[in-house]
Parts: structure tokens; sequence; C-alpha cells
């Protein structure tokens, strides 16, 4: 599944973006989740870095699509971006912050579907790390720019994803040790935390994708330096 977020002022507009990558989609045969936002600051409250690519409007109120990319690399480095503009020479400024591509409004299917094209083949060569959950209906390959955290329920791993949650039998300390370096910590006993998903930090509980969790004292320390190398601090 790609996650899409589409930043455009323009209803209209919006609306023929979300049309053709729905329709690209499905004549590829894949899973598109998108998530549509009226402005640059709309997209940047409490941003986390869960998208795949980002469609940024580049004149926008407030403040514009460059603007609103240099937030956005300044806490994730790894999502696409591309422009949509009304003329070309503003999609050079794209180049500042790594866009891959940009689209010329109007939006043509056709031109969009090449440049999609192209972000499917650098997305299926960034999905990297991926973990196999094994279940009674068989192995679920889940990467991990979906797993928020993993917890542990009646000698079971729960699996909790971005849209759903997987359970099977397995050990956290394995598992722990499968996904070190990758920006993964505990947080208690129970809870192995993907880092990009935390919102949050209270004295007794860390917030995960909505989800409060508890923070135990002996683990609360090490677990504070984890966010701080995974800000780079």
């Amino acid at each position: 599944m790609l996650r899409i977020a589409i930043v455009e002022d323009d209803a209209a507009c919006m609306e023929q973006l979300r049309q053709n990558l729905t329709a690209y989609a499905k004549e590829k045969g894949e899973e598109f989740r998108l998530d549509c936002f009226a402005a640059g600051m709309d997209l940047m409250e409490n941003y986390r870095p869960v998208y795949d690519l980002i469609l940024l409007d580049i004149e926008m109120p407030h403040f514009n699509g460059m603007e609103t990319a240099r937030r956005i690399r300044r806490t994730d480095e790894q999502v696409l971006l591309m422009f949509v503009t009304n003329t070309a020479q503003y999609a050079v400024q794209g180049y500042e912050v790594g866009a891959v591509d940009y689209l010329l409004k109007p939006v043509n299917y056709y031109a969009l579907a090449l440049k999609m094209d192209r972000v499917l083949r650098i997305s299926a060569g960034r999905q990297g790390s991926a973990v196999a959950v094994n279940r009674a209906d068989g192995q679920h390959m889940v990467s991990t720019r979906e797993l928020c955290y993993v917890e542990v329920q009646n000698h079971e791993l729960c699996y909790h994803l971005t849209d759903r949650t997987l359970t099977a039998t397995g050990s956290l300390k394995e598992l722990e040790s499968q996904l070190a370096g990758q920006g993964f910590a505990r947080c208690h006993n129970c809870y192995l935390v993907n880092l990009r998903f935390v919102e949050s930090i209270q004295p007794e509980f860390v917030v995960v994708h909505g989800d409060r969790l508890k923070i135990s004292r002996a683990r609360r320390k090490a677990f504070l330096q984890a966010m701080l190398q995974q800000a780079g601090v």
C-alpha cells in the first residue's frame, strides 16, 4: 500500500488528482491510501513521517508549497515530494528539497501516470525492511513503514499497523533484535515502538499513533535516548 497526501487549495484540482490517482491505482492493481489537505499548514499540524508520496501545490496561502516542503524535510528525509504547479519555472526550485518530479496544471491523467510509474519504481526500491507475521491464515509481510508498535498481549504479539492490527505468536525480544537499527525501541517490557509514530511523551506514557502506552521506569532513559538519536540530536 502506498500512502499519499494531496495538498491543494483548489477543490476542483484536488478532486481531479484524487480521481486520477484512484484510476491509476485500479489500472496498476495497486492500493493507495489518499489523505487530502486544503493547505500546507493543515498537513504540518502534528505531521508524522508516514507518507510515501506528497503532492504539493506550489501556490497556496499562508505558506506555499516550497515552504511546506522545507518544513517536511526537517523531520522527514525519505518521503517523495512532487509539486503541482501552473508553470514549470517554479518546479526548478524543487531541487532545493529533493523533489522527485512535478506536474503541470491542469493535470492530465497520462502525464500523471508516467510520473507515478517512476514513483512506484522508486518506492519498490525503498521498501526495504519488512517483518513476517505468521498466522493461522498464512504469512503476512508487514512493512516497517506501516508498523506503529508491537504489544505483548496474552502471550501473543499484537502488531498495531496504521490501518489494522494483526495477532500472532512470537517473541518480542527476537523481534526487537530483528529490527535493531531501524528506529524501534522498547518503552516497556510489553511494547516495542516505531519511533517515527511517537506523537508525544509524558512522564508515564508515550502517545504512539493515538494510543497511550506506558513507559516503565527501567526503560525510560534508554527510550528517551533512542528518541533523541532518531531526531538527530
